[in-house]
């Protein structure tokens, strides 16, 4: 098994509860980490042995570019999409961050997080 990790992948998009927060938009950033079985490409060097990166990118960032009201709805979105295109994928773990939420108060930012497993 083996782990690929794409840290603070940075997104503007229009998520949240408040009309401004869907008008408006602000940064998002995405942290996915998933395991496979690299075994084959840990031989061959090949790319289609393994998990490309770029379409774990490119499925994060589909998702993200569709408006949603909750970090938990866009996040079940990047699993089944990252499910569905990349059926070795055993395990994904995934982070994100709303960068200063509008809470009433100065905030660095907001996380959501979650996991899914293969069963």
């Amino acid at each position: 098994m083996g782990k690929i990790t794409l840290d603070g992948m940075e997104f503007f998009a229009y998520h949240g509860c408040f009309k401004e927060e869907q008008l408006i938009g602000t940064k998002f950033i995405v942290d996915l980490n998933v395991e496979t079985d690299t075994s084959r490409a840990e031989q061959s060097d090949h790319l289609h042995d393994t998990v490309n990166y770029s379409g774990l990118y490119h499925a994060v960032k589909a998702e993200m570019e569709q408006k949603s009201y909750l970090l938990e709805h866009v996040a079940r979105r990047i699993i089944n999409s990252v499910c569905e295109q990349f059926p070795s994928v055993t395990k994904i773990h995934i982070i994100i961050s709303k960068l200063n939420p509008p809470v009433g108060g100065k905030m660095k930012q907001v996380s959501y997080t979650t996991e899914w497993n293969k069963t």
